[in-house]
């Protein structure tokens, strides 16, 4: 390998809408310590890359995005173990990155991918997968999740939500979906969801008192924020947990702590990037995700392949909200 190659790479030079994003050819090196060099087959879409680009998450300009890939190691840095040249991988981390034909990375976050999973899904579900697997598997309820329980998980027809509703089926956990269609909603139920609730048409809060028979939910997984929060406490029966790991429709306000007293509620804002804190904990939980995959228990259902060139058009399709399931970028 050269010690360095002229790569394409999307990046921002400013936040603001879609159009902003540009295809750049710059310079990739060699891996420093800890560092290993990939070239990506694949890299993953998700609307976190929407609130970099937009500034809502600010990074140093020029900057690069994207948070998951899939492909081939092409050096490695001192210092790094688990990893050789050729060793097919995926990862989710950061910092964004992964819209590119080859980077220079940290090794921490990056495994080994199984022969069974190909570089389209390698890439599609690192991100989402193990977001579903730290919530589903690690941000749980007092008294843990069982068999039975009921959990609300609202966007369940996205990228993280349909593996959440086949994870959840697997789990025996009885997910009630929300989504803004009634196409969404029966993709949501073909995936594993109990219940769907199409919140443009229904109550949501009333839906989901119905199916509970008024008890409410021990969990709710909320990547909407803003436009959900009020009505995602209301769901909770008595020491519920109420999980916020996305602001889709804006950053959830200020509120009142009394607000949770009259049922002992909990509030988390949990990100994936705190449980992938080691080489350790980031192993484990793709193992776990791979399992799930390679077992059939979980599909990952990659419905749009855009070129790396086309990455503008891929955001507009995902604030339009006209995708389902996952997406990637090819180099």
């Amino acid at each position: 390998m050269k010690q360095s190659s002229i790569e394409r790479v999307v990046r921002i030079h400013a936040p603001g809408e879609p159009d902003v994003l540009q295809l750049d050819q710059i310079k990739v090196g060699s891996p420093g310590s800890g560092e290993v060099r990939i070239r990506h087959h694949a890299c993953g879409l998700n609307f976190i890359d929407v609130y970099f680009r937009c500034g809502l998450y600010p990074l140093d300009l020029p900057a690069g995005l994207g948070m998951e890939a899939a492909g081939v190691v092409e050096a490695v840095g001192e210092g790094v173990s688990h990893l050789q040249v050729g060793d097919r991988v995926a990862y989710a981390c950061q910092p964004p990155g992964a819209y590119s034909s080859a980077r220079v990375m940290p090794a921490k976050n990056v495994v080994c991918l199984p022969d069974g999973i190909d570089f389209d899904t390698g890439a599609a579900m690192m991100l989402k997968g193990l977001t579903a697997q730290y919530l589903l598997r690690r941000t749980q309820p007092q008294g843990g999740l069982a068999p039975g329980d009921f959990v609300l998980f609202h966007a369940a027809a996205g990228g993280v939500g349909l593996i959440a509703c086949q994870w959840a089926r697997a789990m025996g956990l009885q997910l009630i979906g929300t989504a803004g269609s009634w196409e969404k909603c029966e993709l949501a139920l073909e995936h594993g969801a109990t219940h769907a609730i199409n919140y443009r048409d229904d109550d949501f809060v009333e839906r989901v008192k119905e199916i509970t028979g008024g008890r409410g939910v021990k969990v709710v997984y909320d990547s909407v924020g803003k436009d959900t929060f009020a009505g995602s406490l209301a769901c909770l029966r008595p020491f519920g947990l109420l999980a916020v790991f996305g602001s889709a429709s804006g950053p959830v306000p200020p509120f009142s702590l009394q607000s949770l007293a009259a049922k002992s509620l909990y509030v988390t804002r949990p990100t994936l990037f705190t449980h992938l804190d080691s080489t350790e904990s980031t192993q484990q939980m793709a193992d776990e995700l791979f399992e799930m995959v390679t077992s059939g228990k979980v599909v990952i259902p990659v419905e749009r392949r855009y070129a790396l060139a086309d990455a503008a058009v891929a955001h507009r399709d995902l604030e339009a909200r006209v995708t389902t399931g996952c997406s990637v970028l090819i180099p």
